[in-house]
């Protein structure tokens, strides 16, 4: 013990200096190790902050695109049931019939629309290009220039997205056309 005690006595200041000055190197660079540690522990955690947002995004899209892909082969099913509806032509004892058809056509529809899918509005409706396919023009003097006339297929969106544009006839009228455009000022030439 006591020669210990004789052996930091006898060291000179300059010997204690060195040593101090090793110890402040020594410091630095472990503090300067353990600040580069916690930036990559940082960026680490980041990515997978990230990875796990873009994983979750991945599997709504992917869930998504399945149910659009689902529901837009059963839109030729809804299309088939109201042609039938439309355009069948029953006795008495086919009424009974008809009538089960129309409620599963309609179950079908509920079912649908608990998916977040409704029916573009469309006969009456001023052209969307977003929301309607013109198939064909036709004239309806007493009709808006632009007006949807008929419905030819209908459309439907999903949560406010198109997955099937409605198939239309657009009224095409020259007389409201001729209303709308401006008349060109005449300009003068001053030559």
């Amino acid at each position: 013990m006591f020669a210990k005690k004789n052996e930091n006595e006898n060291q000179k200041p300059e010997d204690k200096e060195p040593k101090q000055a090793d110890l402040q190197k020594q410091v630095e660079c472990l503090q300067k190790e353990k600040d580069d540690i916690f930036a990559r522990l940082q960026r680490v955690a980041a990515d997978y902050d990230n990875y796990q947002k873009r994983s979750a995004r991945q599997f709504a899209d992917s869930i998504n695109y399945e149910k659009d892909k689902t529901i837009k082969a059963l839109l030729p099913v809804l299309d088939n049931f109201e042609y039938i509806l439309a355009n069948t032509s029953c006795g008495a004892n086919d009424e009974a019939l008809l009538k089960g058809v129309k409620i599963i056509y309609e179950q079908l529809l509920g079912v649908l629309k608990g998916h977040g899918v409704e029916q573009i509005a469309s006969a009456g409706e001023i052209f969307d290009p977003s929301r309607h396919e013109a198939i064909t023009q036709r004239t309806e003097v007493d009709k808006e220039n632009g007006v949807v006339l008929d419905e030819l297929q209908k459309g439907y969106m999903i949560n406010g997205r198109v997955i099937r544009a409605s198939r239309v006839v657009v009224n095409k009228n020259p007389a409201a056309e001729t209303e709308q455009q401006p008349e060109e000022p005449e300009t003068k030439d001053t030559q």
